[in-house]
């Protein structure tokens, strides 16, 4: 357990970056991550990062600045994700380590392009969601690991929404080229399905647009019109190395619906995974049996109880002090953005995609990394 600490610099202090930076300096009851020593906060828009800044107690900075600083080590990049890839590559070339908000990149081109530059430079690429390092999916692995399931045989994720219209203050973006149900939230979904059963080996999908326009229904832009530029309604399969198929519902479209977000199935017994947008929720198991019940798995694993967003980031940054591999890994969200992208592929050309990416399933957490200590 390292006691030092690594500089750190915030591009982008949107909407998400008020849950990395609770998470970090320990509001709502949470330890933080002491490991992590905000230095600055930087947007296209001064206004944005001064206003955040005030917030938390922060000093705010030029993008200029922040590049230019000796003491920043690594940039948390939580741009919109059309920028991720372009501010990625300036963060490398001013040497600075960079942890990217989901998805990597809105292509698998751009995000090899990021990779590519950070190997040849000798830095480090994180990438999120974090939220599969959560106590209850870190829970669930232990399950997946004991041999409890049996045989792999497959799963579903399902995430079905009426679409993000309704509560985000500027959502055209979701629509945009880089949006949709699949780039969006499918990063928790498949990068969770990695952490539980390996890597992805094939796809296949269909995919759909019924509407063009889409109307605003949240402040301040309510009643504002959308273009929609993207698939929203995404189904297929996932064929996983190990032999599993899982089947995928991924939606803008659904007024509602009463599948759990995750469940895998093996010979012995399923088991439902919580919502992987989030660190914790239940883990219920029912082993094969006419009678058998399904039951709660106790959740023993650290970061169950909250929202831990930056938790892959305290990770990355104990790596890079303590030299050894990060979690949330660039090579783990190249695989990720490459199954997503195949949605597509699959879904036009009408046929199974398969996956050329290689990728390791991230180490566990052990169970002594807690109160923010990692």
């Amino acid at each position: 357990m390292t006691t030092k600490r690594l500089g750190i610099g915030f591009i982008g202090t949107g909407n998400i970056s008020s849950a990395y930076l609770r998470a970090i300096t320990g509001h709502e009851a949470m330890a933080g991550f002491p490991v992590l020593d905000i230095k600055g906060l930087a947007d296209m828009r001064p206004e944005a990062s001064q206003a955040r800044a005030a917030e938390f107690g922060l000093a705010s900075m030029s993008i200029d600045e922040m590049l230019a600083s000796p003491d920043i080590q690594l940039i948390v990049n939580l741009t919109i994700p059309r920028a991720h890839v372009e501010v990625g590559l300036k963060c490398l070339a001013a040497g600075k380590h960079v942890y990217s908000e989901k998805p990597l990149g809105i292509t698998y081109a751009e995000g090899r392009k990021l990779l590519d530059a950070a190997n040849k430079a000798g830095l480090r690429i994180g990438s999120a969601p974090d939220t599969f390092l959560g106590g209850s999916h870190q829970q669930a692995r232990a399950v997946v690991d004991s041999g409890a399931l049996g045989q792999l045989v497959g799963g579903t994720a399902f995430m079905q929404a009426p679409g993000h219209e309704a509560w985000h203050p500027d959502p055209a973006f979701y629509y945009d080229i880089g949006g949709g149900p699949v780039l969006d939230m499918g990063p928790y979904y498949i990068t969770d399905l990695v952490n539980l059963l390996g890597p992805v080996a094939r796809v296949s999908a269909m995919a759909s647009r019924l509407r063009l326009q889409r109307p605003v229904l949240s402040e301040p832009k309510k009643g504002q019109i959308m273009d929609v530029k993207v698939d929203t309604h995404v189904t297929g399969s996932l064929g996983f190395a190990n032999g599993a198929i899982v089947q995928v519902g991924m939606s803008f479209d659904v007024a509602g619906h009463k599948h759990v977000p995750l469940e895998l199935y093996g010979t012995e017994a399923s088991l439902i995974v919580p919502d992987p947008n989030f660190f914790g929720g239940d883990v219920e198991l029912k082993k094969r049996g006419r009678d058998e019940e399904w039951s709660k798995v106790e959740v023993t694993q650290p970061y169950a109880d909250g929202n831990y967003r930056s938790l892959g980031v305290a990770d990355m940054a104990t790596g890079i002090l303590e030299n050894r591999p990060h979690r949330a890994n660039g090579d783990l969200a190249l695989h990720v953005l490459e199954v997503m992208e195949a949605f597509e592929t699959a879904s036009r050309d009408g046929r199974t995609v398969d996956i050329k990416t290689p990728v390791t399933r991230p180490e566990p957490l052990a169970t002594s990394l807690k109160d923010g200590r990692i």
